[in-house]
């Protein structure tokens, strides 16, 4: 038996380990506790433990109050935070403590105290109580804390009074307005006296949740960042409940306000993930808001507008027709004057001061010695004369081509002389087979060239010798050139700022556009109407320019179909093809600022200032051209060195902050380009750049300097490219130097600067030569530089700059100066579109007391 009983207990399989039990976890305790407003409290909870604050408040349909929950964490415990979630009767919000906000290159920055202001859900009933729940956990083992639910003051801003608080990173603001009857929009500002730190203003729809935080408030609705100054205009139509939120996040970083970056040191045992304590980084703020203007005060604004510059029209209309009458009287008594005597069968004279203009029997510059070139000589026209070859200056008296019928008094002469060599043949011709080089009146051959433009003393018959056929097609390609680059330009501007502006207004991000804020009127999706409109000046008086040019064309083309010898043979040749150019650049200069301003920004700055280029350089080709019509520049060149210099605008705006090596390259290029145009200037172009132009420098110093000790011999010519010189050389030197941050502007005003020098000695040359300014261009010069005055004194005002952050762009906006409409730039427009207008007046009207000179009568310079 026992040995059975043993077998049984050896075959039976050996017992396998009975599982421990388990210890059970305790189970999580949930406090719920009823709370009150205003009532701070300190508790503590833990892993196994949750708590939960019932709070209930009176919600009235006709007021809204706000509600702030604030907590602060007084445990040390980062990588176990406290969570809280606040539970609503639409929303639920939840945040832990310490908060943890990123910032550039995923910094982390760690926040203990904690204010968040709750989503009010919207009732309908007249009284409601509203019910929510603050629950508190952790996965800490003890995590202290204090909670304090209040009511926010002034939740609901007011129109026109200003509202004071304060703000954090962690703690953001923000506040409900709700449109008044009868205001369809209004602008909210915010102000500060502190710059940093940086924070962020955003307009948000009546929405559960608000977005407030930096990590989240560019989300939804329209942003802007801020320094001392925002400003942002808010429609009504874009808001269906009629009011909208006000909130203001202080940002955990002040990189995006053009602050530096803060340098925070680690301890040699932390980790770099480990989040900095900011401590106590708040910023005081000012609201207010403010209604903006009506509807009425835009229609009055684009009448005001149009106003100013259709009276240009009508001053325009006036004063030719007072000068039509004028040119009939003079007509009649002309006619009378020659009529014969009743008594005497003679025909009458009457001295030319009587007619308006001064004798210029004694006029000169010196040009042709022993008054060699007497007023008394007929006129005769250039292919049909005889030639007489003309001597170096100072070897013997210059000579002008001789008549070959005798002598006779001026007034019969210019008439019988028109009729009999110049009645044949066809001025007005097609210009589709006329070439420059098949109708050059000198030889072709450089050494007539030479002998005609090397002289000492020049006159304007010497550089109009060429078929003025072939020189009207010459200049026709500055206009049709401009047209066809306007053209070409303007589309795709057109195409890129309505983009710009559809991003505007679908992402609200109004960092994008730097308008002036606190006088932008948006109209549609336009956000500044105003800058738009006051270009209106540049295209309307570029039309009215251009409509007196081809008035003035009209009238010489209808003097030369009549033979009028004044028109042939008298004055400074006529060419219009620059003036139809220079009032094309004048419209599209008002068409591409409208442009640029639809977005300013540093994307599109040439669009502003590509035909400001244009215009300086034209005026300058156009000075030039007067005294200068056969040896001016092409229409191609001139356009290709424009298009270098808009390229070279482009190229230092991008790459010329701070770029030393690239102000090295500009200035010398500045300084060679100004020697080489001085030397075409002074020679007449009659020079060659090859690879003998070092050995010819050479020789003419060994000459001038060594050998002997003589001046120039173009002493008037050297007088302004000396000047010149030195204005350009100082302009590079101050770039090198103080390298200024606009370069668009830098550049513009090498232009400006040496367009002024020309247009002065221009004058200088012009009344020195014995030359008088007639009355109308008297007053267009002293109009035109008050007014330039004056418009310089608004565009120095500076109300943003694309140079720096949007946010410190806006701390130079101001409010609207004009009508409550328009700013300082707006006048800008207004004034420079005028005094541009009246610029080139001057040009047109300058030598107007030249049209009854004859040609080899008026010095070149």
């Amino acid at each position: 038996a026992w040995a059975l009983l043993a077998w049984a207990l050896l075959a039976l399989p050996p017992a396998l380990p009975q599982p421990q039990p388990q210890p059970q976890p305790r189970g999580r305790r949930m406090v719920d506790k009823e709370a009150r407003f205003n009532t701070t409290y300190a508790d503590w909870v833990d892993a196994d433990l949750l708590n939960s604050y019932a709070f209930n408040h009176s919600v009235r349909r006709n007021r809204t109050e706000g509600v702030r929950v604030s907590v602060n964490v007084l445990s040390d415990h980062k990588d176990l935070p406290v969570l809280f979630v606040v539970r609503q009767k639409e929303a639920v919000v939840s945040f832990q403590v310490p908060l943890i906000l990123r910032g550039l290159y995923q910094r982390k920055y760690a926040y203990q105290e904690v204010s968040r202001t709750l989503c009010q859900p919207q009732t309908k009933a007249e009284v409601e109580t509203q019910h929510f729940y603050v629950d508190v956990s952790t996965l800490s083992l003890n995590a202290s804390y204090q909670l304090r639910v209040t009511h926010v003051e002034n939740f609901v801003l007011r129109t026109n009074e200003r509202f004071s608080f304060n703000a954090t990173a962690a703690q953001p603001q923000y506040f409900k307005y709700e449109f008044p009857e009868g205001v369809d929009s209004v602008i909210v500002k915010v102000t500060s006296a502190m710059a940093f730190p940086c924070s962020v203003i955003s307009i948000q729809d009546i929405l559960c949740p608000v977005y407030d935080l930096d990590n989240n408030v560019a989300f939804i609705g329209m942003y802007q960042t801020m320094t001392k100054k925002a400003a942002i205009t808010v429609q009504k139509k874009d808001f269906p409940s009629n009011s909208f939120y006000v909130v203001v996040v202080v940002k955990t970083e002040d990189e995006a306000c053009g602050g530096a970056l803060p340098y925070y040191p680690l301890s040699k045992d932390a980790s770099p993930d480990e989040p900095v304590d900011q401590h106590n980084r708040q910023k005081m703020l000012e609201v207010m808001v403010s209604p903006t203007i009506t509807s009425e005060a835009y229609v009055g604004s684009v009448l005001f507008c149009l106003g100013i510059f259709l009276s240009f029209y009508v001053l325009t209309l006036f004063i030719a027709c007072w000068e039509s009458c004028r040119q009939q009287k003079r007509k009649g008594l002309l006619a009378a004057m020659d009529s014969p005597s009743l008594d005497t069968g003679h025909t009458r004279s009457i001295p030319n001061s009587f007619l308006g203009r001064a004798p210029y029997d004694s006029y000169g510059y010196g040009s042709f010695g022993n008054g060699s070139s007497g007023s008394a000589e007929g006129i005769t026209d250039s292919m049909g004369s005889a030639e007489v070859p003309y001597g170096y200056a100072g070897q013997e008296q210059f000579k002008r081509r001789t008549p070959s019928a005798p002598m006779r008094p001026l007034s019969v002469a210019m008439g019988e002389r028109s009729l009999e060599n110049v009645a044949g043949r066809p001025r007005l011709d097609s210009l589709s087979s006329v070439e420059e080089d098949d109708y050059d009146t000198l030889a072709d051959i450089d050494y007539d060239k030479n002998v005609i433009r090397t002289k000492q003393y020049l006159c304007v018959a010497d550089l109009a010798r060429k078929d003025k056929r072939v020189l009207r097609k010459k200049y026709q390609i500055y206009f049709w050139n401009i047209a066809t680059i306007a053209v070409f330009y303007a589309l795709p501007v057109i195409q890129l700022v309505i983009t710009y502006q559809t991003v505007v207004n679908v992402t609200g991000n109004q960092d994008i556009c730097y308008y002036n804020f606190l006088c932008a009127h948006p109209l549609g999706n336009l956000s500044a109407f105003n800058n738009i409109l006051s270009n209106l000046g540049y295209v309307l008086l570029g039309l009215l320019f251009l409509l007196i040019i081809l008035q003035r064309e009209i009238n010489y083309n209808r003097a030369l179909m009549r033979n009028d010898t004044h028109a042939l043979e008298c004055g400074i040749p006529k060419h219009f093809g620059l003036f139809y150019a220079m009032g094309t650049a004048l419209m599209m200069e008002g068409l591409l600022s409208a442009c640029y301003h639809v977005c300013p920004n540093y994307t599109n700055f040439q669009f502003d200032t590509s035909f400001m280029y244009m215009i300086a350089g034209l005026c300058m080709l156009k000075l030039y051209q007067k005294r200068h019509p056969d040896i001016n520049a092409s229409a191609y060149s001139a356009y290709a060195c424009l298009a270098l210099v808009i390229f070279f605008s482009v190229v230092g705006v991008v790459f010329g902050k701070g770029n030393t090596a690239f102000w090295i390259v500009f200035s010398v290029i500045h300084i060679v380009a100004t020697l080489l145009l001085s030397t075409q200037l002074y020679y007449m172009g009659r020079w060659k750049l090859d690879s003998g132009i070092l050995r010819r420098i050479l020789h003419v110093l060994y000459t001038d300097c060594v050998r002997q000790c003589s001046g120039p011999m173009y002493v008037d010519r050297m007088v302004l490219l000396v000047m010149g010189n030195i204005i350009n050389w100082s302009l590079a030197a101050y770039g090198l130097i103080v390298r200024p941050n606009d370069f668009a502007s830098y550049l513009l005003a090498i232009g400006i600067c040496n367009l002024l020098l020309y247009f002065a000695f221009y004058i200088i040359m012009k009344l020195r030569s014995g030359e008088r300014i007639k009355l109308i261009p008297l007053l267009c010069i002293i109009g035109t530089s008050v007014v330039w005055g004056f418009a310089l004194f608004f565009f120095f005002q500076g109300l943003s700059t694309w140079q720096k952050t949007p946010a410190e762009s806006r701390e130079h906006n101001r409010d609207c100066i004009l009508l409550d409409f328009f700013d300082d730039h707006d006048i800008w427009h207004f004034l420079s579109s005028i005094a541009m207008f009246g610029s080139f007046l001057v040009l047109l009207t300058l030598d107007d007391d030249l049209d009854c000179v004859q040609r080899d009568k008026i010095y070149v310079f």
